[in-house]
């Protein structure tokens, strides 16, 4: 009677545990923060969404500039209700994860410090390539065409000094040359997704999410992720129609929405061929450089929110 009276009371308090916890996230779901935080994005996607799908009957019916002006007015007033509602109603807003000074948990910070350095390393390969404005340059290299000098026919002019000599030269700290293979399909960050700037946007929120300890907060910072997610495929599911641009069926089965899914599925060809290849078509400084600042940003977002003393 005792065992059977115990295991009673642990499912009643069990049971009790589960109903209080459904009860807390209905009311986190359904506050005034989380409506704030989901809604100014869902109305921005959803008004995209429509004017995009039926561009060609309204711009038929409204002409070029009233689809655009229709087009710019939505989209300001999403984007306005979208910043209102952080910093008037989202903003450190409860319920929390952890308390507001409070540092980030671990896991929370490594798992914001990837999505950081995915997003800023694929942003960092737009600027051109950063290099070191210092090198070396050995004595068997000619300066105009990069011959070996060795190999280079005999002149009168072989006593002459050399155009450029043996030692350290200084260089621009960009290098603004396109290597780009016009013979393959995908290069570089096509490589990843089809929409780099929608992902990269995407994945610098996500990484932010995870270092605050407000649910309507991070539930803010993560709806890029979801822009990207539906504008992405939106735009694929209309450039297959013809509406507004083309997507080839090459360019389709090689390439991806979703970061990452072609490069690995193999699609692209051999995963390892794949990413050696494309090993040599980032600009590799750039990613650093993009890891670093991204390290350097979860080391202060998460120590917390420093609180202002009363």
């Amino acid at each position: 009677l005792d065992r059977r009276s115990s295991l009673v009371v642990h499912f009643s308090f069990s049971a009790l545990q589960t109903i209080m916890a459904t009860t807390v996230l209905t009311k986190a779901l359904t506050s005034s923060p989380m409506k704030w935080a989901v809604g100014g994005w869902s109305f921005f996607i959803v008004e995209n969404f429509i004017l995009s799908e039926n561009r060609t009957y309204l711009i038929s019916n409204f002409g070029d500039d009233g689809y655009h002006i229709a087009y710019g007015t939505l989209s300001t007033a999403a984007m306005g209700s979208v910043l209102y509602g952080y910093f008037r109603k989202v903003k450190n807003a409860q319920p929390l994860l952890w308390s507001l000074n409070s540092p980030a948990p671990l896991g929370a910070k490594v798992f914001g410090f990837v999505c950081l350095s995915v997003g800023l390393g694929m942003a960092s390969q737009i600027p051109p390539k950063v290099q070191m404005p210092v090198h070396f340059v050995g004595s068997n290299h000619n300066n105009d065409s990069g011959e070996i000098s060795g190999m280079a026919p005999m002149s009168t002019a072989d006593n002459a000094p050399k155009s450029q000599e043996e030692g350290w030269k200084v260089r621009c700290p960009f290098d603004f040359t396109d290597k780009k293979d016009t013979n393959s399909p995908v290069h570089g960050l096509e490589r990843i997704s089809r929409h780099p700037g929608l992902w990269s946007f995407g994945l610098l929120g996500l990484g932010n999410a995870f270092l605050v300890p407000s649910l309507p907060q991070r539930a803010w910072m993560a709806m890029p992720a979801m822009v990207a997610i539906v504008g992405g495929a939106h735009t694929d599911s209309r450039f297959r129609r013809g509406m507004g641009g083309t997507l080839s069926e090459e360019y389709d089965r090689v390439t991806s929405n979703v970061p990452f899914t072609a490069m690995l599925s193999g699609a692209q060809g051999n995963v390892m061929d794949v990413l050696k290849e494309f090993s040599g078509e980032t600009k590799p400084l750039n990613a650093l450089i993009a890891v670093g600042v991204s390290g350097l940003w979860v080391l202060r977002r998460g120590q917390g929110v420093k609180m202002p003393l009363r």
